[in-house]
């Protein structure tokens, strides 16, 4: 896995995630993305059982990255968790291909209709940044009583420092759907790639290229 050089990073409590700490990840990320609206159509809102399911497929998320050795980083505050970020590594992109105990875990938990959705959105991501010699960030969140704090701007400084042992990586893809995301990934010098539809939903496909995030750490 890829080391983090703390010279990179601004002070603050950030290590990679071990397997303790993937509940209150899940936690976490429940509450960032509850209100998505791409989640909210893959997983049915409309529905009575919409949390239930949702909570499950995050967790199997998590589950997938933690067997698969994918960089997972939080931020902490004491012992408890404020942030999260999740990435997958170059020729690693769980995509169409991804295993198969995943897809049936995730069938039993999110139903049918939703797998093969978050499956479609991975593919067309895939297609639209040819190929996956790159990073991909699946995940962002902060606690909302830490919003507004510069914690997401750290996150994004860690995910980007994985890159330094990864040569063969082009840099990150994100998709995003939430305004607020965008308007992040934008202040960090992300370039907009393709507006991508999954079911209902249009978000934005971004992208950071290696090569202009070796120019900014250079300029420093």
């Amino acid at each position: 896995m890829t080391t983090i050089n703390p010279a990179q990073l601004q002070e603050g409590q950030l290590t990679y995630l071990v397997a303790e700490d993937l509940k209150m990840a899940a936690s976490l990320l429940f509450q960032a993305y509850q209100d998505d609206a791409l989640l909210k159509d893959i997983f049915q809102a409309d529905k009575a059982d919409y949390e239930q399911r949702l909570r499950a497929a995050i967790r199997e998320e998590l589950a997938a990255f933690w067997e698969a050795k994918q960089p997972m980083l939080g931020v902490f505050d004491g012992e408890s968790l404020i942030g999260v970020v999740c990435l997958t590594q170059p020729g690693k992109s769980f995509g169409p291909g991804k295993y198969w105990h995943w897809r049936l875990k995730m069938l039993l938990t999110a139903g049918y209709v939703s797998t093969m959705q978050l499956l479609e959105k991975e593919r067309l991501i895939q297609e639209a940044v040819h190929g996956d010699d790159y990073h991909m960030l699946a995940f962002i969140a902060v606690s909302p009583r830490y919003q507004q704090q510069g914690w997401g701007d750290l996150l994004i400084r860690a995910a980007h420092a994985a890159l330094d042992e990864e040569p063969q990586s082009r840099g990150i893809a994100v998709y995003v759907t939430q305004p607020e995301h965008l308007k992040l990934f934008e202040q960090h010098g992300y370039q907009h790639v393709q507006t991508l539809k999954v079911g209902q939903v249009s978000g934005e496909l971004l992208f950071q290229p290696r090569q202009q995030l070796v120019e900014v750490s250079h300029a420093v």
